[in-house]
């Protein structure tokens, strides 16, 4: 009993650690692209194809900010836009 109560425990934060995770991206995609991830899940295949040229478009942008040094790269958005393109799939 105890040992499923433990598993059951493990089970529930892991959950929700990854619902924390997912609304995270979702509102960092949200704030940083206007786009709205759920929207783009359920979307057509084109649709996700035109969301994903998008993201590439903006991580580059940021690649080239960071490479050349500019004041506004942000590591995290640049990661988020990453793990945002790779969700997409």
């Amino acid at each position: 009993m105890e040992a499923e109560l433990k598993h059951a425990r493990t089970l529930f934060f892991a959950r929700q650690k990854q619902n924390q995770l997912t609304a995270m991206q979702q509102v960092a995609l949200q704030i940083i692209a206007g786009i709205d991830l759920d929207e783009v899940l359920k979307a057509s295949q084109e649709e996700k194809e035109r969301t994903k040229r998008r993201l590439t478009r903006l991580m580059e942008r940021e690649r080239l900010k960071g490479a050349c040094g500019h004041w506004s790269y942000d590591l995290n958005r640049h990661i988020a836009l990453k793990q945002a393109f790779d969700r997409i799939g």
